[in-house]
């Protein structure tokens, strides 16, 4: 056992035992590409797959990274999305790729409230407008110039999905020529050569997927996704992701230092901003995939280091789960 596992250990093995964190399903820590813990909740195991909720985003993002590797997207450029240039002078046609992955774009999403079944997430996930998310997404008009106001948005990483998906098969005409063209690019772009093999995604009736909130993969393929971004981009010595990408999504969005590219950063904040991670804790150059009910998947470059929580903390219990994550990850040895 390592110095800094034995250090480690009672703080991972807590997420188990503590009552105040809730239900930790499973509990990974890589550290220098190794496994030094691997935890499973009774009735869990390797061969689970656990649900993204917005982790999902870092996967949609990741697939719009190769697209600009390729340079069949800009993050500059006006985002192609149609039913924005249907209209002459519609201001929605300025808003930019990166504008998009940054939640600055300006519309008008609402993504939770009091009344989380009015929510346009709710409703277009699960509700009256699951039929069709993208049109549910593009229909909304802007509430701020675009670039100038950071608003999470899951319905904005669906039209990502949407932008990928038209893309790589402009041609697929149907639900199933969608799915099979998206399903083809995660495995080929992503999953395969990240090491991912039990990653899946979910798709609405016309055939997008819905890269916002709902993939599946087992605890140690969310630990090679992490992983992937630790290495800069690198798997087995081969360059999946570009560099330049892992730097844009440790990027701050315009206004609010605790988000990049579809990832959450752990930089410090001013008072009154909550952050998604420890940024009261450190260390500032971590950053991560973080999911509704408390999914997280944790990337430190200081320290070598992946985690990766999955389970079901509601959000009456979140600034307790968040602490623990800081007060585990700080309890790891920096790496030079």
């Amino acid at each position: 056992m390592s110095a800094g596992l034995e250090s480690a250990r009672p703080l991972a093995d807590a997420f188990f035992t503590s009552p105040g964190l809730r239900e930790t399903r499973a509990l990974l820590i890589l550290q220098d590409g190794q496994p030094i813990y691997e935890r499973y909740a009774p009735g869990y195991g390797p061969g689970n797959r656990f649900i993204s909720w917005s982790m999902a985003k870092s996967l949609t993002s990741t697939l719009v990274g190769e697209l600009v590797a390729d340079a069949r997207l800009e993050l500059d450029s006006p985002a192609p999305v149609p039913q924005w240039r249907q209209t002459p002078g519609d201001p929605r046609a300025r808003i930019t790729l990166r504008q998009l992955l940054q939640m600055s774009s300006g519309l008008a999403h609402v993504e939770a409230g009091p009344d989380p079944e009015l929510s346009d997430t709710n409703r277009a996930l699960f509700a009256d407008r699951s039929g069709d998310i993208v049109a549910a997404a593009t229909m909304a008009p802007l509430a701020h110039t675009p670039g100038t106001v950071f608003e999470y948005s899951t319905l904005t990483t669906h039209i990502l999905a949407d932008i990928v998906t038209r893309t790589i098969a402009p041609q697929a005409r149907t639900p199933d020529a969608r799915r099979r063209a998206m399903n083809g690019f995660l495995k080929a772009r992503l999953s395969g050569p990240a090491a991912m093999p039990t990653l899946i995604c979910e798709y609405d009736p016309k055939g997008t997927m819905l890269g916002g909130s709902l993939c599946h993969a087992s605890l140690r393929d969310w630990g090679a996704f992490g992983q992937l971004y630790l290495d800069n981009g690198v798997v087995a010595g081969r360059q999946v992701v570009r560099p330049d990408w892992v730097a844009f999504v440790r990027t701050p969005s315009p206004g609010f230092a605790g988000y990049g590219g579809q990832f959450w950063l752990n930089r410090p904040l001013p008072p009154g901003k909550e952050s998604s991670l420890f940024s009261d804790q450190g260390p500032a150059d971590a950053f991560a995939a973080v999911g509704h009910l408390g999914q997280y998947t944790i990337i430190v470059p200081s320290k070598k280091l992946v985690v990766v929580r999955l389970g079901f903390t509601p959000d009456s219990a979140r600034a307790p789960l968040k602490a623990a994550l800081g007060r585990l990850v700080n309890s790891l040895p920096d790496r030079p």
